[in-house]
């Protein structure tokens, strides 16, 4: 029989899973309907387009979770005029920022072009997509907002159904414009738009479930909550842009290598991607469930809530190791036919094998932190971690080629983990 605090993080953690497994199918739907558009170079518009749009929502990721620590801590102690007050709050700095991405719009275009160098045939259609799919900002913005209040109110249900909305209104839509109306690479824009329109729609129904306090605007925008907000937030964004330079440098470096390197770190990489998928779904179960007991200032229950999440997060560890270990070699077959590349990754799979066990810890104490609203810890111990990356990719490279690259990685995500140990020893919020 499970505990009843196992059966708390399993109720929260598997259908965040299932809402993870689901978000990358957004990019793959796009991916698939232009493969069958008759050239590559749609399929080249669609990729740069993407991380043109990962870019710039994974910068504002923290909408979905300062939310969730804020509205859980409101949820564990009872307070539902501050739980409502902190939904209002993100999604009025969520519908800012994405006015702020429409009005900017030519400018972001032009830099985040000149960033990626696509070549002269892609770029224009990069543009296309770019400039009917920023449409979709304050949506995309506004669903992270809701996605965190939901996990902070103890449900992540919520989300999965969203999700799971978005993709399939994106399928259908995306296939209907393209074969349907002959609509080519605007169409696949459109479909994705209003995909992300739609699954706003959804989640602003799912809120009606619940009965939100009266609240003025004047408690909204009261200075001293709105400086806290931002204060737990804007740590949250400047740890997520050293995440992001971390995986920009590591693309990079894999690049410069040439195209067979390249294509072996994107493809072993995909092997934390998958575990991160599972990996996060029981780092929201924490998100919430930290909250709440910060909160309601209950520290046996909090202390036992980390110590249990931290066991299914070995338990995760172990299975995918082994699982790794015995069938990887299959799973690359699976993504790609290239003998060549399967073959040049044989001498960097140990290295993939380590990421389990080297990355799980930092998932955990990631989810811990937001929902304590440890933000700043996560900062400091985020640029430790990412010290440690940089140091020994620039002074290992020169003698280790690409092995120095994933000694960084799993360095780094080891580092990770052992920081936010040490840190939280000495900043326990109970």
């Amino acid at each position: 029989m499970l505990s009843a605090v196992n059966r708390k993080i399993l109720a929260l953690a598997i259908p965040s899973i299932v809402a993870n497994i689901t978000t990358p199918l957004l990019g793959l739907v796009d991916t698939a309907v232009t493969g069958h558009m008759g050239s590559a170079i749609y399929i080249a518009a669609i990729a740069v387009g993407g991380v043109m749009f990962n870019m710039l929502y994974w910068l504002f990721g923290f909408l979905r979770g300062g939310t969730s620590g804020l509205s859980a801590q409101a949820y564990g102690a009872g307070n539902s005029k501050e739980t409502t007050l902190v939904l209002y709050r993100s999604l009025i700095v969520a519908v800012a920022v994405g006015a702020s991405m429409i009005l900017l719009q030519r400018p972001v275009e032009n830099l985040l072009i000149w960033f990626l160098e696509p070549d002269a045939a892609t770029a224009p259609l990069a543009r296309q997509y770019f400039r009917i799919l920023i449409w979709g900002a304050p949506a995309m913005l506004s669903t992270y907002a809701l996605s965190g209040w939901f996990l902070g109110m103890q449900n992540s249900r919520m989300i999965m159904w969203t999700s799971l909305i978005i993709n399939v209104v994106n399928i259908a839509a995306s296939i209907s414009l393209v074969y349907g109306l002959h609509w080519r690479i605007e169409g696949v824009a459109a479909g994705t738009l209003t995909a992300q329109w739609t699954g706003l729609a959804a989640a602003l129904l799912f809120l009606r479930r619940y009965t939100p306090a009266k609240v003025s605007l004047r408690d909204i925008l009261r200075p001293v909550e709105l400086r806290r907000f931002f204060f737990v937030n804007i740590f949250v964004m400047l740890r997520t842009a050293c995440m992001i330079a971390v995986t920009l440098w590591f693309t990079r470096a894999g690049a410069s290598q040439g195209a067979v390197i390249l294509a072996v770190n994107t493809l072993l990489m995909q092997l934390f991607l998958l575990f991160s998928y599972m990996m996060d779904g029981f780092a929201f179960a924490a998100e919430a469930l930290t909250g709440r007991y910060v909160g309601a200032h209950d520290s046996h229950s909090l202390r036992l809530c980390i110590s249990r999440t931290f066991r299914w997060g070995m338990l995760l560890a172990t299975l995918f190791t082994a699982i790794y270990f015995l069938s990887g070699e299959a799973f690359l077959h699976l993504l790609s036919s290239d003998s060549g590349v399967i073959a040049a990754s044989s001498d960097y799979w140990l290295w993939a094998i380590t990421i389990p066990f080297a990355g799980y810890a930092g998932f955990v104490w990631d989810g811990v932190y937001i929902g304590a609203t440890l933000t700043r810890g996560l900062l400091v111990t985020m640029l430790c971690a990412m010290a440690v990356f940089f140091t020994v990719d620039l002074s290992l490279f020169p003698l280790l080629g690409n092995h120095a690259l994933w000694l960084a990685f799993i360095l780094y995500l080891l580092t990770r983990g052992i920081a936010q140990t040490i840190f939280y020893r000495t900043h326990r919020p109970l």
